[in-house]
């Protein structure tokens, strides 16, 4: 039986520090629509799905022809609008897919599905080494680490600068794209945060101290996350440099 796979992409209206962001569209697009376009260039992907809280979202979805669910207001996390959507879907894989990753890697994400395809983790997830340029990112809190054990399974997330040592060399960095086994994911969504969690803010800690296991696939692809007005304003200088004469004009 081949196992299904659809990929949900969490859009909030909301961000503390990039008010409107989904909906940003310097580039002639919706930052949305850029996350919607790369996901649905991933092969092993049945259909894509943009869960929100917004109709504004729904709306600019609409424009591009993106299928959008309107989800409760209320959820703690991405995950869990994620999983309000998977209740009702047919599928084995649920791939959460941030709504704020424009340059994630189409053919990442298929390594991701093929690997959960043939193993038995719960859920897995990406990650990419550090260069040795990239000490500040090591050490800032913003940027997640993660520490790989054998058959690259995750032994633990933080936003400390770990495993330690005097540099990055051999840290990776997590790529915050999850690919869930449906009935793992109306688990997790069912259970309250823990202390992990808690501390580190980090929601896959809940998966790890369920007793989960989660899968990593690396990658050397970088993908960079919009959280800042300033990381929109390197995103839009990277699309108008990769495409300078085709931007699509703003209706």
């Amino acid at each position: 039986m081949t196992m299904r796979a659809t990929a949900v992409i969490p859009v909030r209206y909301d961000s503390r520090r990039l008010p409107g962001k989904p909906l940003l569209r310097e580039t002639g697009q919706f930052l949305v629509q850029h996350v919607w376009e790369s996901a649905s260039k991933a092969k092993s992907l049945d259909s894509v799905i943009i869960a929100t809280d917004d109709e504004r979202i729904i709306e600019a979805a609409t424009q591009f022809g993106a299928t959008a669910i309107m989800t409760s207001a209320d959820h703690r996390s991405g995950s869990d609008r994620v999983a309000e959507v998977a209740v009702n879907l047919d599928c084995e894989l649920v791939v959460n897919i941030q709504g704020d990753e424009p340059e994630i890697n189409p053919e990442d994400l298929d390594r991701l599905v093929d690997r959960m395809k043939s193993g038995d983790e719960e859920l897995g997830t990406l990650a990419r080494a550090f260069n040795a340029k990239e000490q500040d990112s090591w050490v800032d809190p913003h940027q997640v680490k993660v520490v790989l054990g054998s058959h690259n399974r995750a032994l633990y997330f933080s936003r400390s600068p770990i495993p330690w040592g005097k540099d990055a060399e051999g840290a990776f960095l997590h790529i915050g794209v999850y690919a869930w086994r449906r009935d793992a994911l109306l688990q997790f969504s069912s259970t309250e945060p823990s202390p992990l969690e808690r501390r580190e803010k980090l929601e896959q800690l809940r998966a790890l101290e369920l007793g989960m296991s989660i899968a990593v696939v690396t990658t050397e692809h970088v993908a960079l996350g919009i959280d800042t007005p300033e990381d929109y304003a390197r995103f839009v200088g990277r699309v108008n440099q990769h495409d300078p004469d085709t931007r699509p004009a703003q209706s």
